[in-house]
């Protein structure tokens, strides 16, 4: 079976790349090492025999010659992050996606299966329970309550405090940036596609993906990559909020194993999953864990600052892909960001790079007080 991994040279898409070679796959790779996450260029964790082409799938001819005499299709290629590149996450992965699909029909290309990176983004803010009206889908936090540092999310029907709880695949979805637009745009449009022209489709829907080889250059994107490389540089970490917010963490192996559940499984065509863990971990929590894990003296950085796209709190309900796929995941937090620690002390000369994003992000009234 030959295997093109789109975005193939970043985190996922790499080590996508590694268990596909492991289990026999010719593997091809398209990616246009953007930067800021691909500063140095190629990554020299590329393996050899693999076909790496330097391409974008915004171009017509890079996917004509990335598609030729490819069986299987995982396309992990997007830009993403917290930035004003409006146009950009629509032209690189609601663009990108339409024309990889554009290619496939024209040329009647033979694809048995198109597993595609989407992500938790798309919900926007997660799933509650108030004790009065049950489960609740409360919309974006207004700006107001932000600046008056009223964090936690209201039951939108009675106004009184809830509880979040897991969110599932039939949560209303509700993208509340740019770039969740963008990845709703890519699950429509590649469902949809596929089911007309009969090619085999899985969408991902990865929660906070961590691991090695999380781009170390990347300022918007990447909290454990962001907290470290300030710590490693006698930098406090900066939290947002009061650092309560919660986050599903996922690490990067049982991702690779949720990819590859839906590649070889035709139960998952045309399905949409959550991929996670159903575990909470605040954001204080991982700052506090990084510092100590670290053997720093640093305390947490706390601005009163916020991100109007930042939603309160999102755990994955992961209980379809378990009983359809017998996913599974195998790292607890505590296990994942050890081995996430082990990898980042082996670099050298590590960079902090979010101070000066911050500014922009600040000028462009993008983190506001």
């Amino acid at each position: 079976m030959r295997a093109l991994v789109t975005g193939g040279a970043g985190f996922i898409g790499s080590h996508i790349v590694d268990k596909l070679i492991q289990k026999g796959y010719k593997v091809k790779i398209l990616d246009n090492l953007e930067k800021p996450t691909h500063l140095d260029g190629k990554p020299d964790y590329i393996p050899k025999g693999v076909e790496f082409l330097i391409g974008d799938t915004r171009k017509i001819s890079d996917l004509e010659k990335a598609l030729e005499k490819i069986d299987v299709i995982f396309h992990e290629a997007a830009t993403g992050g917290f930035t004003l590149n409006i146009s950009k996450y629509i032209d690189s992965n609601s663009l990108g996606t339409a024309k990889i699909f554009e290619v496939i029909i024209k040329k009647r290309l033979p694809i048995k299966k198109i597993v595609l990176a989407s992500s938790v983004a798309v919900y926007g803010e997660g799933k509650y329970y108030c004790k009065k009206e049950g489960v609740v889908y409360p919309k974006q936090r207004n700006a107001k309550d932000l600046q008056n540092a009223e964090w936690e999310v209201k039951c939108p029907k009675c106004q009184k405090n809830v509880r979040p709880i897991l969110t599932d695949e039939e949560k209303p979805i509700d993208p509340q940036s740019m770039y969740s637009i963008s990845k709703y745009d890519q699950e429509k449009m590649s469902i949809l596609l596929g089911k007309q022209y009969n090619i085999p489709v899985t969408a991902l829907r990865y929660f906070v993906t961590y691991g090695p080889r999380q781009s170390l250059f990347n300022p918007y994107t990447g909290v454990c990559s962001i907290f470290s490389t300030r710590i490693l540089n006698n930098l406090p970490p900066i939290i947002y909020e009061e650092g309560l917010q919660t986050r599903d963490f996922v690490y990067i192996e049982d991702v690779v194993e949720a990819n590859i559940l839906a590649l070889e499984n035709s139960k998952a065509n045309f399905e949409i999953f959550n991929v996670g863990t159903g575990q909470a971990v605040s954001i204080r929590n991982i700052a506090e864990k990084l510092i100590d894990l670290y053997g720093s003296n640093l305390k947490p950085e706390f601005p009163g600052s916020f991100r109007s796209a930042d939603v309160r709190h999102m755990m994955a309900d992961i209980s379809k892909i378990k009983k359809i796929l017998g996913f599974k995941p195998k790292y607890t937090f505590d296990d994942g960001i050890k081995k996430y620690i082990e990898w980042i002390k082996s670099k050298k000369n590590i960079k902090e790079y979010f101070s000066e994003a911050q500014k922009k992000l600040e000028k462009n009234y993008i983190i506001r007080k």
